[in-house]
């Protein structure tokens, strides 16, 4: 038996033991990982910035201190979530009583990415465990450093057979997805998230894949272009651009372009320094080969801020492209790092047109003071989730559901959604017998029948 099937065996012999069901055993847990987390911030902290070059700043902002957010948040709703829901009985069924009781999935696999390393393996760890499963979760191996930390940080507070880590290349992938799981969340690349779902539907595992694409931000001639600047500037090149939810490209009006460009240009100066690549607080990319990936999408001759970039460090320069159009190289895939395409439309209708021809994207930003225009544009188009006027900041919401559409995803978590992903609710309908009304039982008697037709239109 390998070492993974024998993790498994532990996970499935620790469920069936029936500790996880109850909530003050999955609070205890929640609580001590809360500790656990704020105890070793500092070593967490140490390894985003070796791995991607993270101030201390930003991985508390977008890291960790996020997950403390979302820990705080289910250990204060988690009594009532885990409460049996009533629900209205029809009254043909009349006398019952009708509710639907949450029971946790079981074993549950979380793989993760290396672009949020810590922030996407612990937040949905914390919606599995809160809902009452084991968690096998599978780290990133592009971000060793970090991973050290994160082991840490859980051993200190799970037994092995209620959450274990496991690290490794594809291989090790792999041999997990041939296992049976109860379910399987997974964040990453939509290649990737094909395979997963393609493994998992061979042992009918449900799953929840977070995925990305090309998020668009429009900007209308109504929009305060000096404001939409500076937000777009920090989303897009937050964590050095790689972030799934960042503006993956703009689409402004033809009308406003320079002066955005202006603005943009302005912010990157003020946000990052007239010299980026020195900046300590600009991260990196994650490794050579995604270096090189995003080299390639720069063209020179559309660049009119930035292009710079420094091979050894692995950094490049917060940059911008003009006149760009859709057989560009930056337009046929995720950008995923720090170029920031400008495109430029006269009609709405154009947007439409444009963003509906290509697949849903993971979110959606609009800048804008029309409010009907904001309204046809979030009505008509498809996507996972967005903002009006602001940029990524609605993934940093415990009370929003975070999840993609069509093909940036399937399913959503955070807060409630979160613990809803990885809960079956059992629906029950519990009949009196006291009484026992003798119209649905044969032979039919006509006035019986004419009755339930009565009351069941």
């Amino acid at each position: 038996m390998s070492e993974i099937s024998k993790i498994i065996e532990r996970h499935n012999e620790f469920f069936k033991s029936n500790k996880t069901l109850d909530v003050k055993f999955r609070l205890k847990y929640l609580k001590l990982l809360y500790t656990a987390i704020k105890n070793n911030l500092t070593e967490l902290h140490e390894g985003l910035k070796l791995d991607l070059g993270k101030s201390e700043n930003e991985s508390f902002m977008c890291e960790t201190g996020l997950a403390l957010s979302e820990l705080t948040h289910t250990i204060k709703h988690l009594k009532k979530y885990v409460k049996p829901q009533i629900v209205k009985t029809p009254i043909a069924q009349f006398p019952s009583k009708s509710y639907r009781i949450p029971c946790p999935y079981g074993v549950v696999l979380i793989m993760n990415p290396w672009n949020y390393p810590f922030l996407l393996s612990i937040t949905p760890l914390i919606e599995a465990i809160a809902a009452g499963n084991t968690v096998i979760l599978k780290l990133s191996a592009y971000s060793p450093n970090v991973n050290k930390a994160i082991i840490k940080t859980l051993e200190s507070v799970f037994e092995s057979g209620y959450v274990d880590v496991v690290c490794g290349n594809s291989a090790v992938i792999s041999e997990l997805l041939e296992q049976k799981f109860d379910y399987i969340f997974f964040t990453g690349s939509k290649r990737v998230g094909q395979i997963v779902y393609e493994k998992a539907a061979k042992n009918l595992t449900p799953v929840s894949l977070e995925l990305g694409g090309k998020s668009p931000c429009i900007i209308d001639e109504t929009a305060d272009v000096p404001l939409a600047a500076r937000r777009i500037v920090w989303g897009k090149y937050l964590n050095h651009g790689q972030t799934c939810v960042a503006p993956d490209y703009v689409l402004c009006h033809k009308t406003i372009r320079e002066q955005l460009i202006a603005e943009i240009k302005k912010q990157i100066d003020l946000q990052f320094s007239a010299n980026p690549l020195e900046n300590e607080n600009y991260g990196k990319v994650i490794n050579k080969k995604h270096f090189d990936r995003l080299i390639g999408l720069l063209d020179m001759q559309k660049v009119v801020h930035g292009g710079r970039s420094d091979e050894e460090r692995l950094k490049i320069e917060p940059t911008v492209l003009d006149n760009v159009n859709c057989d560009d190289a930056v337009m046929q895939e995720e950008i995923f790092g720090p170029i920031l395409p400008i495109m430029t439309y006269e009609k709405e209708e154009e947007i439409i047109s444009f963003v509906s021809s290509n697949p849903a994207p993971l979110a959606l930003y609009v800048f804008s003071k029309d409010k009907k225009r904001i309204d046809r544009l979030t009505t008509r188009l498809s996507f996972g989730g967005g903002c009006i006027n602001d940029v990524v900041i609605h993934i940093a919401s415990s009370n929003l559901p975070f999840g993609g559409f069509k093909d940036s995803g399937i399913g959503a978590y955070h807060g409630k959604a979160g613990f809803d992903t990885f809960t079956h609710y059992k629906s029950i309908v519990n009949k009196s017998t006291l009484i026992d009304l003798p119209m649905r039982y044969q032979p039919y008697k006509e006035a019986y029948q004419k009755l339930i037709r009565k009351v069941m239109r």
